[in-house]
């Protein structure tokens, strides 16, 4: 290969003579484990103090409101700095960009609860969502690039596990020790909780085999990669697929327990917090519709993901508490099996800038969570539960009939390779 091979021509060359670990072999079972462990530190952290917001409120003499900064921050500084660690990553290996995100997201984590005010807090928390934006994306590119390929949709379902058991853990560590001990015992017991898990990640995972490293392009290059994505209609359905999704997943979060506090349910703080054990579902639904897609393809496994949330929120609209959870159970499942086959599908349609393809996916993904989490209030305060619920439910329709046109079921790349 030429001494100034492009990112492009070095990607596709490379990726063909390497078919990567498979399924297994221990290889596999390393990177599964390792990556697991990398989702549970990234996002036990990213949702650390969203148990404990009232009591930060209360404590730094802040708006409810101001609070939440403390999520939005640390949401908004991984979205910014995936594209960059993407590139970062194309340049030093993908391990390694991993390594350097998630050791300065766990030093800083550890800092948090010594923050003297809440502007060094926020910035702390700024910080922090920034170096954990070296994860989401390049986890992908790098299962895309180590696993076989006919195996790289159930690496991706078994890392989307890891992340929800992360986004769980860290809401149920902080919530009991906040209660217990105050914010900054929770932020510290979450802190622990992601440093054990970066360091079990930096044990475990494997060197890259599949990666080779690229020469700087520019940004002339740098634009013309993600140019090239953004004209991509398969890869822009994606990225529809996980604003719209997460958006509408973050909105009900946000906002059901305000309905469940109210009448004629009235439920303590307490209990409604553990409406968080859903996510469990999502666990599970990660790793079942990877699976699936060996026999029915990623674009039929996807479409049903978008069915269970749609039928789940139709359960929520009932005034019976029981089916009002069955039914939030049914709708997280459902939006964890369709994140789980669209952040895969994104590192197999893209045959050169991989980790650049999943940095887009992840920046739509945390600016849905953003723009939508917080409009669905708007919705939510004006209107009520059931326009909020609804509005989503439609967003899901409009999501699956653009998956369904744009990736029509007769195209072969819908199904993986045997």
């Amino acid at each position: 290969m030429p001494k100034n091979a492009t990112a492009s021509g070095s990607d596709a060359v490379h990726r063909n003579a390497w078919e990567g670990h498979p399924k297994g072999s221990a290889a596999y079972g390393k990177i599964l484990a390792g990556l697991a462990f990398a989702g549970v530190a990234t996002f036990a952290q990213l949702y650390s103090t969203q148990a404990v917001l009232p009591a930060i409120a209360t404590d730094l003499q802040v708006t409810a409101a101001e609070a939440a900064l403390t999520i939005s921050l640390a949401t908004v500084g991984l979205a910014i700095t995936v594209i960059p660690w993407s590139f970062l990553a194309d340049r030093i290996g993908r391990v390694k960009a991993m390594t350097w995100g998630i050791s300065a997201a766990t030093v800083l984590g550890l800092l948090v609860p010594l923050a003297p005010s809440f502007g060094m807090l926020l910035t702390l928390r700024l910080l922090e969502g920034m170096a954990l934006g070296g994860i989401p994306a390049i986890a992908i590119a790098y299962l895309n690039e180590e696993v076989n390929r006919a195996h790289a949709a159930m690496a991706a379902g078994s890392y989307v596990a890891g992340t929800t058991l992360g986004g769980l853990a860290g809401r149920l560590v902080a919530g009991p020790a906040g209660e217990l001990w105050g914010w900054r015992a929770a932020a510290l017991g979450v802190s622990l909780l992601a440093t054990v898990s970066a360091v079990l990640f930096l044990l475990l995972i494997p060197k890259a085999k599949g990666f080779t490293a690229t020469r700087a392009a520019g940004l002339r290059g740098a634009f013309a990669t993600l140019g090239g994505h953004v004209r991509n209609p398969r890869l822009m359905a994606l990225y529809v697929q996980a604003f719209l999704m997460m958006g509408g997943f973050v909105a009900v979060y946000n906002y059901l327990g305000f309905r469940l506090s109210a009448e004629p349910f009235t439920l303590p703080a307490t209990l409604i917090s553990l409406i968080f054990l859903a996510y469990l579902s999502g666990t599970l639904t990660s790793r079942w519709a990877a699976g699936l897609t060996a026999r029915f393809g990623r674009r039929s496994v996807l479409l049903a993901g978008l069915i269970l949330m749609v039928a789940g929120l139709a359960l929520t609209l009932a005034q019976i508490l029981a089916l009002i959870l069955a039914g939030l159970v049914i709708f997280t499942g459902g939006f964890f099996a369709a994140h789980s086959i669209g952040s895969g599908w994104t590192g197999s349609i893209a045959t050169t800038g991989r980790a650049q393809a999943a940095s887009l996916y992840n920046l739509a993904y945390y600016l849905g969570s953003s723009i939508i989490g917080w409009a669905g209030g708007i919705v939510f305060q004006s209107l009520g539960w059931t326009a909020l619920a609804l509005a989503i439910a439609a967003l899901a329709c409009i999501t699956a009939v653009i998956v369904a046109v744009v990736h029509p079921a007769r195209n072969g790349e819908s199904r993986p390779p045997r």
